[in-house]
């Protein structure tokens, strides 16, 4: 029953400061009042939700987080740097949800692509406004309206038509600055135009000793004939948590793939919407994940093919150690028009120790007879016969689990085709068993 109060009073406070920044928060004023209906109706998920019930929200956000619009930490050039994956390369930085201006760099921009902070482009650019809010309208998520809601600021990506821009990466660099405890509401709106080609790099970071918790959402609009490749590397301290979520729609003859790499933070939760909108479509998902000590990390993906002729693939791959817990929650929906589809969904997990946890579920709804879908998921031990094998010849228990370790994660990593992202993973996962 306290549960239950507390709860309220933590939507309570939510909606209030809705209320009390309402007026000086860009873009539509209906969409926001919208997303507010929908989480004054749900409220912060709890364990009696669905799809959150090996998460406990409602206990983490008792803490008393407080709402930032400042960036408190100085951070300087020599910061960017170091967590820049590409020399010199196109960099945005969102402190706290707010695009931090002076830290980017975006002096160097490529014909074609366009890079504004949310907040500006929502007062004068028409295509931002039109796609802002567009692909979560009426989503019952909670944390998708929270979001929705409350963010004040973050990033608008256009790439104009016929734009490739894929070999020039622009890379999202979001710091949580955890000097006192917030909640951070970053939102991204990320266009692709017609023909266009565009890879997004989005890292997530955290600094400074106390707890910090960001709901973060970014909004993915693929025009027809455009391909676009969405890298999000997750790497924030222990005393981080992070909701994460994507909100894809695909158009006919494009191309959208993400990689999801869960490599820190206390809590994570992805969640990754993908519409195929468009006849002739693909979508690529991949996803590693290596929570150890007490982290929890909760994948939730859905793939919804709405048409016909279209194309979904996904691979998700987790290493669990000590006591931390792991959730896959996979659904592939085929709807009763989207014929000729083909859907493939594979998850694989290792327990490397006897009180990790993975809790996987992939689902399939299909409601149309002419498709190709499989699914299939496995949760073990490591391989003892290939322990052996490894042992017989020489090679320490220590080594030859990590080299079984690297093999099992290499079918997930292989698929980067941005060496210095490889490389930042590859290393982030020696540290990780290590």
């Amino acid at each position: 029953m306290s549960t239950e109060v507390t709860t309220t009073g933590i939507n309570e406070r939510l909606l209030a400061h809705f209320e009390a920044v309402a007026g000086t928060l860009p873009g539509s004023q209906q969409v926001r009042r919208d997303a507010a209906a929908i989480f004054s109706s749900a409220g912060v998920p709890t364990r009696r939700t669905e799809d959150y019930k090996y998460l406990q929200l409602e206990t983490l956000l008792k803490k008393d987080y407080g709402f930032r619009t400042d960036n408190m930490r100085w951070l300087g050039p020599d910061d960017i740097t170091r967590l820049a994956l590409i020399p010199e390369g196109i960099v945005v930085v969102i402190v706290n949800g707010h695009f931090a201006s002076a830290l980017s760099r975006l002096d160097k921009l490529p014909a074609g692509l366009r890079i504004i902070p949310l907040v500006d482009a929502l007062a004068a650019d028409a295509t931002a406004q039109a796609h802002f809010g567009k692909y979560t309208a009426g989503t019952a998520d909670a944390m998708i309206a929270l979001n929705t809601m409350l963010a004040a600021d973050g990033v608008f990506i256009h790439a104009e038509k016929g734009a490739c821009v894929d070999e020039t990466p622009v890379q999202i660099i979001h710091i949580a600055d955890n000097e006192v405890a917030s909640i951070n509401h970053p939102r991204n709106l990320v266009v692709a135009d017609e023909n266009a080609q565009l890879t997004i790099i989005e890292t997530f970071e955290s600094i400074g000793p106390v707890k910090s918790f960001t709901n973060a959402l970014t909004e993915v609009a693929v025009a027809p004939f455009a391909r676009v490749a969405h890298y999000r590397l997750q790497v924030q301290a222990e005393n981080a948590n992070l909701v994460s979520t994507v909100q894809a729609n695909v158009d006919h003859t494009s191309n959208y793939t993400t990689h999801t790499y869960t490599l820190g933070g206390a809590l994570v939760r992805n969640n990754l919407n993908n519409v195929l909108a468009g006849k002739g479509c693909e979508v690529h998902l991949f996803g590693l994940y290596l929570p150890k000590g007490s982290q929890v990390v909760d994948n939730h993906t859905v793939v919804d093919h709405t048409v016909p002729n279209c194309m979904s693939n996904e691979l998700y791959k987790g290493v669990v150690n000590d006591k931390a817990t792991a959730v896959f929650n996979g659904k592939i929906f085929v709807r009763p028009d989207a014929q000729k589809t083909n859907a493939y969904q594979t998850n694989k997990n290792i327990l490397l120790s006897d009180d990790a946890s993975v809790n996987t579920k992939p689902q399939l709804e299909i409601y149309a007879d002419d498709v190709k879908c499989s699914h299939g998921t496995s949760t073990g031990r490591m391989d003892e016969e290939a322990l052996f094998y490894l042992r017989a010849r020489g090679i320490g228990e220590d080594s030859a689990r990590k080299l079984l370790v690297h093999a099992f994660a290499g079918e997930v990593v292989d698929n980067i085709t941005i060496e210095p992202v490889k490389n930042y993973v590859l290393a982030r996962i020696a540290d990780a068993l290590d």
